[in-house]
């Protein structure tokens, strides 16, 4: 069942979403319910792991990398 909702917002701000909008596909109506929906959601904290990425938690911990430890590691990988 649909219900209608009246939103009170500027008029700039109704431009940027309907803007939006276009640009994604959907009215603005779909992205405000998507919102409330994303925002009902729990946290992914609570949410189980799955079992690979949480084998991988604290693999780096206390390690100091950084961009260009990254850059480094794709330069050997592909040589």
């Amino acid at each position: 069942m649909h219900t209608k909702l009246t939103l009170r917002m500027e008029d700039a701000a109704v431009r940027k979403a309907k803007a939006e909008a276009h640009r994604r596909g959907k009215s603005v109506s779909v992205m405000v319910e998507e919102f409330f929906d994303a925002i009902r959601e729990p946290p992914l904290a609570s949410k189980p792991l799955p079992p690979i990425t949480r084998s991988l938690i604290g693999v780096l911990k206390g390690a100091s990398l950084d961009e260009s430890d990254y850059r480094r590691h794709l330069r050997e990988k592909h040589q």
